[in-house]
């Protein structure tokens, strides 16, 4: 082939597939819904449900022995040989509220730490016992109550004695 020919052929082609895209069929938009008459109606809004109220901590009371109503009368002192009974009174209702007290002694070291899980509807008292293999050391301590983590309650002092 000579190269007119060439190049006569290359611009037919050109022009051929610029006259194709020029032809293109164009698309034409979608139709809109028709608009309704009438609103739909509303459903009717339900007032959502009341959160129940969260526990809290209505008292802390320390002691060595509870009566059947998990009471607990409340003393600051103890011998070495005691079980030290923390009394734990929650009011509210709630599900799976962890209720945990821990005892420190005078130099910082925790001399023990407990948790109970508790689902209440109500008052609730939720006794944490420690004792000792051994006797308490002698001293002073200090008893944190805390409600799902959160420090919760009034914190007691109590004293060991020999």
């Amino acid at each position: 082939m000579n190269r007119k020919t060439l190049a006569y052929a290359l611009i037919v082609a050109l022009a051929g597939s610029v006259a194709l895209v020029g032809c293109k069929k164009k698309e034409e938009p979608a139709a809109a819904p028709p608009a309704a008459t009438e609103p739909a109606p509303m459903p009717e809004a339900t007032p959502p449900a009341p959160a129940p109220a969260a526990a809290t901590v209505s008292g802390v009371t320390v002691g060595t022995t509870a009566a059947a109503d998990k009471s607990v009368a409340a003393a600051t002192s103890f011998k070495s040989g005691d079980k030290i009974i923390v009394s734990v009174k929650t009011d509210g209702a709630a599900s799976n509220v962890e209720v945990g007290a821990k005892l420190t002694y005078q130099d910082g070291q925790v001399a023990g730490e407990q948790k109970q899980t508790i689902n209440t509807n109500g008052p609730e008292t939720t006794n944490i016992e420690f004792s000792n293999a051994n006797p308490w050391p002698a001293g002073k301590y200090t008893v944190d109550v805390t409600l799902n983590g959160a420090p919760a309650g009034t914190q007691q002092s109590i004293e060991v004695k020999n």
